[in-house]
């Protein structure tokens, strides 16, 4: 979609606000409702813009968005529409408001994550409540290494009963903070499997608060959680509110309470405040989001908020977005609103309905995938431009081994991140190490790679440097076993050399990867493939200033690729895309193929006695069916395997037709199956003459 060009309600959303009586610009609170495919992020750069072009100070605007590629994508069209502004502007006017020229650099310093906003705050404001600025972020998987070894120092992992695993209690603590209520009733709502073990629960939480405390850490849900609480103190709330004019965030229905209720301490009146979203693509209450945030953003700020919705949709043509509108309009919860498509075709065969395919199961749904994304592959579409969009990962298995056999390369979203393959986690851990001697969890992981070394004398090194205040010259005094030697020396080397000369980044890097080097050709056959990924590391760590900087924005916003995954999908021109549906939102594609659209997974089967649960699972179905532009397919197979079933038997659940495909949503589908029914008894090749005038003695009978 061009840049420039807007539509009336994008127009309205853009230039939203007003001048006061000293000529300042200024906002009332504002709300974009914008449906999939209406040109969000060109509305909300166009907004951006806007407020610099009105002589807002590019350093007084604020935009938060749930990943940092987002944010650096709308930050790059707000500078080119900027540029193009004062390129196109016939005065003088435009450039002496925002005072810059026509070919001047645009500086946006405040832009990224609500984590990493909140990473930087902290940093400079948390002195106020007692936080070392210093303080280290660990990743989900370093939190869960840590509710693991509680767990064992609470001897939770020797009752009787089983105790929850340690991905199953910070899932836990996470909903607890993010929710920001008591762990009992999130037992009983989201983990009732786990509550009669709320006593020991809290036991473990508030170890592993102590202990990130003790050692200068916070995690995800920390860094929320504490900016939470600085701007519950006013004085700090003041000035932050004092530092920003504007704030602009996005995909808003993915807030949770904490996010929301950081935004409204800071702004309590909303002044200054846009924020754009579409409640119809509200399918994150796994992580805590709060549909309600958006829902009630009106009433909180009323009667000063203004809602404007966007509906042309400039990605689907109209029977797939009519599919959309009948889907939604059957919900009684949310903002109503009916897409209209921008594409016009004077080709009436571009113009099919959506197709619901039965078949008889998985192994017929995956031919029907391959038979049809080989035509359109022949006809000009591109593999990348079609996708297999599914509930959950194991769906595709069956449709993998199929794509193989007939040679079509894939690329599989929503597997291995990069900071989670072993060789990336281990550098990694001794850089955490070197920036903070109190972060047990990396050295423990250090440790250990050493020969020798195993996780009892791992923790006695730990407690002996926690002994002499954490200098790391203490630990030349420590005996360790002689197979560890070598590499305890060049370790050694390595620590106090680093602690010694903080200003040394990023050589320190280097030196890491050095002693490192020979670890990864001891413990990893492929080593070599495994190489790549450490130099990409090593570069990444260039671009970065200091060595807090690179470890604290590696961690919040980590690469999404890894050369363990690297295989002959990578290494093709053109694969298809296979995602689940929580990894695909926010794309688009030619072609969409959803699988498995039987109730028991369209609504999941978990959401059957909760009414909200089963809208959510109503707008996780739009959002698939949103993804396509030309062509849908969703299929529901008679019956589809699952690995969960128990071993013994047939591992396949049988599908039956889901809810949400009522009478009137059918009404947008094309119907057809595969393959094409056939006559159940062929007819006889050989006519028996007699049979001629049954139907004459039948009626004779009476």
């Amino acid at each position: 979609m061009n840049e420039i060009v807007l539509n009336p309600q994008q127009q309205q959303a853009v230039t939203f606000g007003d001048y006061d009586t000293a000529g300042n610009f200024f906002s009332n609170p504002l709300l974009i409702i914008a449906g999939a495919g209406t040109g969000k992020t060109n509305t909300l750069a166009h907004r951006a813009a806007h407020l610099i072009t009105n002589g807002v100070a590019a350093d007084r605007i604020l935009i938060m968005t749930f990943s940092r590629r987002a944010a650096k994508e709308l930050v790059d069209r707000t500078k080119r529409i900027v540029i193009n502004q004062l390129k196109q502007s016939k005065s003088k006017k435009v450039a002496k408001k925002t005072n810059i020229g026509s070919n001047s650099p645009i500086h946006i310093p405040w832009m990224g994550t609500f984590h990493s906003i909140a990473n930087r705050l902290l940093r400079h404001y948390g002195k106020s409540i007692g936080m070392d600025p210093k303080f280290t972020i660990i990743d989900r998987n370093d939190a869960e290494d840590l509710i693991d070894l509680l767990r064992h120092e609470l001897k939770l992992s020797k009752k009787a009963k089983r105790f929850p695993k340690k991905s199953t209690c910070i899932n836990i603590y996470s909903r607890c903070v993010n929710a920001q209520e008591p762990i009992e009733k999130i037992l009983k709502k989201d983990f009732p499997w786990c509550k009669d073990w709320s006593t020991e629960l809290r036991q473990l939480f508030k170890l592993y608060s102590e202990r990130k405390l003790e050692q200068i850490t916070l995690d995800y849900d920390d860094l929320l959680l504490y900016w939470y609480h600085l701007v519950e103190v006013k004085e700090i709330s003041d000035l932050i509110r004092a530092q920003f004019e504007h704030v602009l965030v996005d995909e808003y229905q993915d807030t949770n309470i904490l996010q929301a209720g950081i935004l409204t301490r800071i702004f309590p009146d909303g002044k200054g405040l846009t924020v754009v979203g579409d409640d119809a693509q509200s399918i994150y209450s796994f992580r805590s989001a709060e549909i309600e945030n958006i829902l009630n953003f009106p009433k909180l700020f009323s009667p000063a908020a203004a809602v404007i919705s966007l509906r042309t949709n400039y990605r689907s043509i109209q029977p797939i977005l009519d599919l959309s509108n009948q889907l939604l309009a059957e919900s009684k919860l949310g903002y109503k609103k009916e897409l209209l498509s921008h594409k016009t075709t004077k080709n009436w065969f571009q113009l099919n309905k959506p197709y619901l395919v039965s078949v008889e199961d998985d192994q017929a749904q995956a031919q029907y995938i391959v038979e049809q994304v080989l035509n359109q592959r022949e006809s000009g579409v591109d593999l990348r431009q079609q996708a297999v969009l599914f509930r959950n990962g194991h769906h595709s298995d069956r449709l993998e081994i199929e794509l193989m056999r007939h040679d079509i390369p894939f690329v599989k979203y929503g597997g291995l991140k990069f900071l989670e393959a072993a060789h990336v986690k281990d550098l990694l851990s001794i850089v955490r190490w070197l920036d903070n001697p109190k972060h047990r969890i990396s050295g423990f992981r250090v440790l250990k790679l050493l020969p020798g070394i195993g996780p009892s004398t791992a923790m006695k090194i730990l407690d002996y440097l926690q002994l002499y205040q954490f200098k790391f010259s203490a630990l030349d005094h420590f005996k360790i076993p002689n197979s560890a030697t070598s590499s305890w020396k060049h370790l050694l080397d390595l620590l106090i050399s680093s602690q010694s000369q903080d200003g040394q980044w990023p050589s320190q890097m280097e030196l890491a990867k050095l002693f490192y080097q020979p670890l990864l050709e001891e413990n990893y056959q492929d080593f070599y493939v495994r190489e790549g990924d450490l130099e990409q590391l090593a570069t990444i760590a260039g671009q970065y200033p200091t060595r807090e900087s690179f470890i604290s924005e590696l961690t919040l916003d980590p690469p999404i690729s890894s050369g363990d995954l690297c295989d002959k999908a990578h290494k093709d021109d053109d694969f298809l895309i296979l995602s689940t549906i929580h990894s695909a939102k926010g794309q688009e594609w030619q072609n969409v193929f959803i699988l498995n659209v039987a109730d028991g997974n369209f609504p999941n089967e978990y959401a059957a006695d909760d009414a909200k649960a089963i809208e959510e699972e109503r707008r996780l179905l739009n959002v698939a069916i949103t993804r396509a532009k030309q062509n849908l397919h969703l299929i529901q197979p008679l019956k589809y395997w699952v690995p969960e079933q128990p071993k013994y038997g047939d591992k396949h659940v049988y599908g039956a037709k889901s809810r949400f495909l009522t009478n009137k949503v059918s009404q947008c589908l094309e119907t057809t199956f595969y393959p094409e029914q056939k006559s159940l008894v062929a007819e006889p090749t050989i006519q028996y003459q007699g049979l001629s005038n049954v139907q004459k003695r039948i009626r004779d009978m009476w």
